[in-house]
């Protein structure tokens, strides 16, 4: 970081000049809260999980952090919002989340969207669609359900090719390595040249 920079830009801005074309780092930004949600999936993804991270936030400080842990925990509730969600409430003292916005890098299922509902987030911000099975727009919007008692804003598309890409590369290793696999159990020859 060029703290010489950001230190000139406060001057200027005391001085009443801003030079526009200089970066400010805004800590409070849907692109920063999302990075973290990434340093999540990462996590999730070095451990051989769907890589999505989440981060629930309330006035501007992270209160809840996770990643998938389904296969670790074997538990098909453990995805990264819901972990996210119970941290927060532990945090609050409370379920009702109203004041926070869930940070996610892939738009919730439908068991997240229905938690993220019933503790009445406020605001719910993904990365990439889930055009299959994603419950925040794509395959429907159980968030802004009509007849439901709750209803979350939605922001979606923050970070989306970093958010797409991971998992991308994790589905296509997870391809790869099923195909050798199953080569080695046939005993067939590789595609591309002699076994040996």
């Amino acid at each position: 970081m060029d703290v010489g920079r950001i230190f000139g830009q406060e001057l200027s801005r005391q001085r009443g000049t801003l030079n526009m074309t200089e970066p400010i780092i805004d800590l409070q930004s849907d692109h920063y809260f999302m990075g973290e949600a990434l340093r999540q999936a990462v996590k999730a993804y070095e451990a051989e999980e769907v890589p999505v991270g989440a981060v629930v936030v309330r006035e501007g400080r992270i209160i809840g952090r996770a990643y998938n842990q389904v296969e670790l925990l074997k538990d098909a509730t453990a995805h990264a919002e819901m972990l996210a969600l119970t941290q927060a409430e532990e945090a609050v003292g409370d379920w009702r989340l109203s004041d926070c916005t869930l940070y996610v890098t892939k738009e919730p299922c439908p068991m997240c969207a229905g938690a993220i509902v019933h503790v009445r987030l406020a605001r719910v911000v993904f990365g990439a669609s889930d055009p299959k099975a994603g419950a925040a727009g794509s395959a429907l919007n159980l968030l802004q359900w009509p007849t439901l008692n709750h209803r979350c804003e939605i922001t979606s598309g923050v970070r989306e090719p970093e958010c797409r890409n991971l998992l991308r590369t994790f589905f296509a290793e997870q391809r790869n390595a099923e195909e050798k696999r199953r080569t080695e159990a046939s005993g067939e020859l590789p595609e591309h040249g002699f076994s040996g």
